[in-house]
């Protein structure tokens, strides 16, 4: 099932604990949530720039971080959940709700999301210009980045709910290598005339990062 929603969660532990955070992310924080109706999956990354590390959750809906048993763990959390969540930096929510899925005609969806990298994409968009923002992403930006065999897919998110920055719209790109980012095919998809009229309006300013896939994917635990 792909995921009509996500929760994009960065952290950034001290050095000096940073295994120990690790630990307790894929052995506690993330299973944890695994066994809540709503989630489908997650998948972590590290910034190829710096120390944050991100989790991408995968969910039905946004009112998987609604229900009762997601309630439960929030508000119940272990004595280390309440250390680390304290004690760590540089903290980055955001909750996503699907506007579009787009991939390679080549590629599935297994090995999309198994990528090596995750280019994520930020803006904040004025409501009047959502539209003809959004059809530009998929009907010229997309299908032109897609040219490129590195580029596997984008999936992209109007987010309903989040911090520290005001984002409206958030595109996770997924590559193969990193050399996508330097294709003709993206050297193309930046140059259009379309994306040439947009930049000229000051709200189109995109904020990026990359990030490095961090261990397996989780999967939801099935019910019982």
């Amino acid at each position: 099932m792909r995921a009509g929603a996500v929760l994009f969660s960065e952290m950034t532990p001290a050095p000096e604990w940073e295994d120990d955070f690790n630990h307790w992310y894929d052995t506690h924080h993330i299973p944890i949530r695994m066994a809540a109706p709503g989630f489908l999956g997650a998948q972590r990354y590290r910034n190829v720039e710096g120390p944050a590390y991100l989790a991408v959750y995968d969910m039905q809906t946004p009112a998987a971080l609604k229900t009762p048993d997601y309630q439960r763990i929030k508000q119940n959390p272990s004595e280390q959940t309440s250390w680390m969540l304290a004690n760590v930096g540089d903290f980055t929510r955001y909750t996503g709700e699907l506007i579009s899925w787009q991939q390679r005609p080549d590629v599935e969806d297994d090995r999309m999301l198994d990528s090596a990298y995750l280019y994520a994409v930020f803006f904040s968009v004025p409501a009047e210009r959502e539209e003809a923002f959004n059809a530009w992403y998929v009907e010229d930006h997309v299908p032109l980045l897609l040219g490129c065999e590195h580029w596997l897919g984008c999936r992209r998110y109007r987010i309903v709910d989040g911090h520290p920055a005001a984002f409206t719209h958030m595109a996770l790109h997924h590559l193969a290598d990193l050399a996508a980012l330097q294709s003709p095919a993206r050297e193309a998809a930046r140059a259009t005339p379309w994306r040439a009229k947009l930049a000229t309006e000051p709200w189109f300013k995109g904020h990026y990062a990359v990030f490095s896939r961090h261990g397996a994917a989780f999967r939801a635990t099935p019910a019982i």
